[in-house]
């Protein structure tokens, strides 16, 4: 199985936009309420297993939760498991 993780933030609102000629743009963005999501999840090659999603972004304390609580009890016996290089 493939383990990887994503993430969002709100910084990605777009804070200018385009409108007709003569009208007035309007558009909601959060202003300095900041946040970020992360996903992961792991990829068998028939199914998604062991996905979760937290606030905030990812660290060691918080990846060593996730092993522990979601993905270790998916595993079977001759699973191998490929990650990528997250840093935390």
């Amino acid at each position: 199985m493939f383990l990887d993780e994503t993430a969002t933030t709100t910084k990605m609102t777009r804070l200018r936009g385009r409108a007709k000629r003569g009208q007035r743009f309007k558009a909601k963005a959060p202003f300095g309420h900041w946040g970020s999501q992360t996903f992961i999840a792991a990829l068998r090659c028939d199914s998604l297993t062991a996905p979760w999603i937290i606030n905030g972004a990812m660290n060691k304390v918080l990846f060593e939760t996730y092993v522990e609580t979601q993905l270790a009890p998916t595993l079977q016996p001759g699973d191998v498991v490929i990650l990528d290089n997250l840093a935390s």
